[in-house]
């Protein structure tokens, strides 16, 4: 693993990565390569903190199944119940991209909080999602959640419950703001704000001891740099071309009270390998139970269905490999995972009892997909 991930950052595929693989509850593999800082010759850190983006979902996701196991809500409660602007909801008919105009016609039924964790509500992305999904959100100040400075998630998700959907709920999986919402449920339905419920009931009880929605001061020097490319496919650092925000990368520097339970969350590689072993251990980890293992159970099994996405399924908050899927992977049938759309990914693989992670901080179309090499890799070692 070391001479491969070298030889990636040697032939300018990624400034450097962090990678750690843990079978049978051991650590088999915990190590990087290449540089976090390629001029300075800055070597990049292991235990580097990241930007996780959308793997703040599966957290978000844990906690609202955290509150369905103490009986505080249900997955078929409407999301109207919790937040009364989602009451009535409405489906875009007809957009007029020139001046972002549109009709609408009654929604079959209300979106449910279920709805969300699938992403079958009809709810899209802001900034990365259809155009017209773009122009609705960005007319009405909503975001992907990132670098957001003013308000908070409470006043953006009420302002989104008064948009029209972008389709029926439930007649597609549709990838949205739907774990946002479900940060802001359990808001509402815990009384604490996102940030402080996954520090005192995820964060500090599995020893999470640097994963946070604002880096403090005293730990910045441990936030890893964002490369991205220019014109000509050269590595630089800095930039973010997803989202391109004018706090680009140092977003999580910035602080805010606007918790991004879709994808605001930064956090060194081995505490989310502490967060998947706790799943993978059936919601248990050193002790410390946070999950019913029938929850997580549910969590990681086929959720919706017949709709489509792909050759694979999704649970409740996680993509889920299916005997189809498996055909073209190394990945085992009811492997479950997801990743940040800034180069960090996770696997789960229960039949081989082991956590796969492969972290980096890269926007790139043109560099070879190091990612699944790394995976393919780690599973040829299992032979």
């Amino acid at each position: 693993m070391d001479v491969a991930m070298k030889e990636w950052a040697d032939k300018g595929w990624m400034n450097g990565a962090a990678a750690l693989v843990i079978r049978n509850g051991k650590v088999a593999y915990y190590g990087s390569a290449g540089y976090n800082d390629i001029e300075a010759k800055q070597k990049m850190p292991k235990d580097g903190i990241f930007r996780i983006a959308s793997q703040t979902k599966a957290i978000t996701s844990v906690a609202i199944m955290m509150l369905f196991d103490e009986g505080k809500l249900q997955l078929n409660d409407r999301v109207s119940k919790y937040i009364p602007s989602f009451s009535k909801p409405v489906v875009l008919d007809k957009f007029e991209a020139k001046d972002t105009t549109y009709t609408t016609v009654p929604a079959s039924r209300e979106i449910t909080i279920k709805d969300l964790l699938t992403h079958t509500s009809g709810l899209g992305y802001a900034q990365i999602g259809s155009p017209e999904a773009n122009a609705i959100y960005g007319k009405n100040n909503i975001t992907a959640g990132l670098g957001v400075k003013e308000g908070t998630l409470l006043e953006a998700m009420r302002r989104l419950g008064k948009l029209p959907l972008m389709h029926q709920p439930g007649q597609r999986w549709t990838y949205g703001l739907n774990t946002d919402l479900l940060g802001c449920i359990v808001e509402v339905v815990s009384g604490m704000s996102l940030d402080k419920f996954f520090k005192t009931r995820i964060f500090d009880p599995l020893g999470m001891k640097d994963t946070y929605f604002s880096v403090p001061a005293q730990k910045a020097d441990k936030l890893v740099n964002m490369y991205t490319e220019d014109s000509q496919g050269k590595l630089i650092k800095g930039g973010n071309k997803i989202f391109n925000t004018p706090t680009a990368s140092n977003y999580p520097l910035l602080g805010s009270t606007y918790y991004s339970g879709g994808g605001g969350l930064s956090s060194p590689i081995m505490d989310y390998a502490i967060f998947l072993q706790m799943l993978l251990n059936g919601g248990e980890y050193n002790g410390i139970r946070l999950l019913g293992r029938n929850t997580v159970r549910m969590m990681t099994m086929n959720q919706i269905g017949d709709l489509n996405l792909g050759d694979d399924k999704f649970g409740l908050g996680f993509g889920i490999v299916t005997e189809k899927g498996s055909a073209n992977t190394p990945a085992r049938e009811g492997t479950f995972s997801w990743g940040g759309a800034f180069s960090t990914s996770y696997w789960v693989d229960p039949k081989e009892n082991m956590v796969l992670l492969f972290y980096r901080q890269l926007q790139s179309s043109t560099h070879g997909d190091v990612t699944e090499k790394f995976r393919a890799l780690t599973y040829q070692a299992l032979n």
